[in-house]
């Protein structure tokens, strides 16, 4: 087949890639950079926003699926760049599908489209999106989100991924923070829970997106329906970051603050950024405070019946490779 995937130089977006060009497919990627590693691949690399309507179509063009992985994400940010990013982008993916008669839509989203700031221990997709988000990112992933599902239809077949914190070699954005945190010196444990928290590795979390792929038309048991995709071996969260930072060679996080403290200070530190106008992001925020200190593990049952989903890589595998790319001791 011939895929657009959006985001296709990203974390995610290039281990879907290599996964798509290693069985042959032809690929297509759409981002606002240009990446030598997927000229090496034989990509096609078209270039433009996502709010761009006409850029999206152009990308689109000649394509018969798309993997909608792009978006803006992160913990804070003004909410007009992150609905521009995540809802008119996604619906500016939905028309051009539609447009140009595609019949198959894999979006990339989150689980934190259903985090309502309480614990989440095995919960699968029944689990509602709640009535108030603290972050602009998962208020704007759930309004695409819907917008996808929605738009399932004989015409377009839908389905909507969740992979939950994912990981690898090669990260961009979760293992470099908290290294470089751990460095620092800047991380400590938010309060004294063991919560469990699922993750997923990224060859991992880019299968399940190709299984997703094959599976998916009009009238199939995944259309229309949003998935959680996990390695399915929920581990205590502070472990989990240890073992990160282990495989970097940094030494573990040893000292713990209450999570009230934790969630003060993200309430003091949003309203310095807001009212002074700082830059960057803020050392803590209500969202992360919540989410650092509450259980998050999801049944993935669903993802293996429907998408014949099997986390090849467990995460002590996922470790070694990680350690290997980092130069980290045992």
């Amino acid at each position: 087949m011939r895929a657009l995937v959006t985001g296709g130089g990203g974390f995610l977006g290039s281990a879907i890639v290599r996964q798509l060009r290693a069985r042959g497919d032809e690929v297509v990627s759409f981002s606002r950079g240009d990446y030598p590693e997927l000229a090496e691949l034989g990509v096609e690399q078209r270039h433009g926003d996502l709010a761009d309507a006409q850029a999206v179509l152009q990308a689109a063009t000649g394509c018969d699926i798309v993997f909608h992985v792009a978006a803006k994400a992160g913990i804070w940010g003004d909410f007009e760049e992150y609905f521009r990013a995540n809802v008119i982008g996604t619906k500016n993916v939905i028309a051009a599908c539609h447009a140009l008669g595609i019949r198959r839509l894999v979006y990339t989203s989150s689980p934190s489209v259903v985090f309502d700031g309480s614990d989440v221990e095995g919960a699968d997709e029944a689990l509602p999106y709640p009535a108030h988000f603290e972050a602009p990112y998962p208020k704007t992933k759930a309004l695409a989100e819907k917008a996808v599902l929605a738009a399932n239809s004989p015409e377009l077949a839908t389905v909507s991924l969740r992979p939950h914190l994912i990981w690898g070699p090669g990260d961009n954005h979760l293992v470099p923070r908290i290294v470089a945190k751990g460095r620092a010196g800047q991380l400590k444990r938010i309060g004294k829970r063991p919560c469990l928290v699922d993750t997923v590795f990224v060859e991992n979390a880019a299968e399940a997106h190709l299984n997703a792929a094959d599976r998916l038309v009009p009238g199939a048991p995944l259309s229309g329906k949003a998935y959680f995709i996990s390695n399915g071996e929920p581990i205590p969260l502070w472990d989990m970051v240890n073992r990160i930072l282990g495989a970097a060679g940094v030494p573990p996080v040893t000292r713990t603050i209450p999570s009230a403290v934790a969630y003060a200070a993200g309430v003091v530190c949003e309203c310095l950024w807001k009212n002074l106008k700082l830059s960057g992001e803020p050392p803590m925020t209500r969202f992360v405070a919540k989410e650092l200190a509450t259980a998050h593990w999801f049944d993935i049952s669903a993802a293996r019946r429907d998408l014949g989903y099997v986390p090849r890589v467990s995460i002590d595998e996922g470790m070694e490779l990680l350690r290997r790319s980092l130069g980290g001791g045992r």
